[in-house]
């Protein structure tokens, strides 16, 4: 019986797997791998929240292949080693795997590609990075040029997706090593690991009677409310593929009752199509990684105060709706998407710390944290990315709580320390007389923090820095 290797990385889905598909069509028996990587027990960027959900997702996916005849082999090693074995093991004649575009993968890849019958499908993007790029065959780096290329490329007919195999053909006998991380700790973050959780979720906020994706646009930036998709960590590990959450999208369009509910479908869309302009960003210039892409801005004098930065990691800045984003962080792996714009705000100019230090920090604390959108996220927030905010669009973390969490129930759900403070002061505690400090057992300074910097001044000393960095350079 011909064998083929499926080469399990960020793919953990039987459904739209072209690699899958390949290494089925290929060969009469498949063997479904999964390598756990050395290289990821010495990276510091490596959250055990995200090993947690992924060790999660691998169990899942277990019990999938098992309904269908097969079983997921799960190795531990040098990945050349590891391949290398399991071919003169099982005699397999390929290995099939999707690609991944980060720096890390595609060095990787390229190490393997001369050693080894090797074969790339498919991606975590709907399509490859180049396909999507200007006439002149240079690539995008502002959003909403790329957004419309990407639409004109991509939304001209409906997303062929690939149905989960019914069976698949495994060799018997096929020894594993043990999976690391525990999956109970993803099941407390409220994030069950595994493809049968994201179709759940994929179907409940973009189908039925009033689906979530219609009121999108109008309350996405809710931190008080449960709004958005909490799709992240699944399209981040392949649980779902970006071609069916775009073809969920497109189905929600047709389907569309008002303006409204269109243009709640349209904004979702957008955020798919922001996931991929990243990992385009990040493929054509992998500095990013590194750097600022903006050369103007590669020297400006940060602060870094590491008493400041510790007191932002951990939720102590004496600004409500920073310290509850980072709480929720820190005891969910998971903040909501208006509140990672405001605390990486909050960090690079309200405390002029370098937006490599939360961008590592992200990636630390992150289950859906993803090389691409994470340093995307933090260089625009930052202005110092490719489609960036000006660098003097500085967030103010009282007038963006007030907006985006009114009556406070976000601050209240992560910082029980203001869970009687009266509502007009919930945003500012500070301006609290004492009496009712006293009576909402809150005193500033000893129950919950004054501010760590005052606003204003940290607007006008960035301002600064940022101008003398872009001088420097001119």
């Amino acid at each position: 019986m011909s064998v083929a290797i499926w080469w399990i990385r960020r793919d953990l889905r039987l459904r739209d797997n072209p690699a899958l598909h390949a290494a089925q069509s290929f060969a009469r028996g498949v063997i479904p791998v999964f390598i756990q990587d050395p290289f990821f027990d010495r990276s510091p960027m490596v959250s055990s929240r995200r090993l947690a959900f992924l060790a999660d997702g691998l169990s899942k996916l277990d019990e999938e292949l098992r309904l269908r005849g097969s079983y997921l082999v799960i190795r531990s090693g040098q990945l050349l080693d590891v391949l290398s074995d399991l071919v003169d093991q099982t005699g397999a004649e390929r290995i099939f795997a999707e690609a991944d575009y980060s720096p890390y993968a595609r060095r990787r890849d390229r190490s393997l590609e001369d050693r080894l019958d090797f074969q790339l499908v498919g991606g975590p993007s709907l399509s490859h990075p180049r396909a999507v790029l200007k006439q002149d065959g240079s690539p995008y780096t502002v959003y909403s040029p790329y957004m419309r290329a990407w639409k004109a490329t991509h939304l001209t007919g409906q997303v062929n997706l690939t149905d989960p195999p019914s069976k698949i053909t495994t060799p018997p006998g096929i020894s594993s090593d043990p999976a690391r991380g525990n999956p109970d700790t993803a099941v407390e973050m409220d994030f069950v690991g595994g493809e049968q959780e994201a179709q759940r979720r994929l179907e409940a906020f973009t189908h039925g009677e009033s689906p979530a994706i219609y009121r999108y646009a109008e309350l996405r930036d809710r931190m008080d409310l449960d709004a958005t998709s909490r799709l992240s960590p699944y399209l981040r590990f392949g649980m779902l593929s970006a071609g069916q959450a775009v073809q969920a999208a497109q189905g929600a369009l047709q389907n569309a009752p008002d303006r409204d509910a269109l243009k709640g479908v349209e904004t979702w869309l957008n955020e798919l199509i922001w996931r991929e302009f990243y990992i385009a960003i990040l493929y054509h210039f992998p500095q990013v990684s590194r750097v600022s892409f903006r050369e103007n801005l590669r020297d400006i004098r940060w602060n870094n105060d590491p008493r400041e930065f510790e007191a932002w990691g951990e939720g102590r800045t004496g600004y409500p709706v920073v310290d509850a984003a980072m709480r929720q962080l820190r005891n969910t792996g998971w903040m909501h998407n208006r509140a990672r714009m405001i605390v990486a705000s909050f960090l690079t100019k309200d405390l002029l710390i370098d937006w490599r230090w939360g961008e590592r920090w992200f990636m630390q604390q992150l289950i859906d944290g993803d090389p691409a959108a994470n340093n995307g996220g933090w260089q625009w927030t930052a202005g110092t990315g490719t489609d960036a905010a000006p660098y003097f669009r500085i967030f103010n973390p009282v007038l963006q709580s007030k907006k985006f969490d009114p009556g406070g129930d976000y601050i209240r759900r992560w910082v029980p320390e203001l869970v009687r403070v009266p509502e007009r002061y919930i945003h500012t505690p500070w301006e609290m007389p004492i009496d009712q400090q006293r009576s909402a057992n809150c005193l500033l300074g000893e129950h919950y923090p004054l501010p760590i910097v005052d606003h204003s001044f940290a607007r006008q000393r960035t301002l600064a820095a940022y101008k003398n960095a872009g001088q420097a350079v001119d």
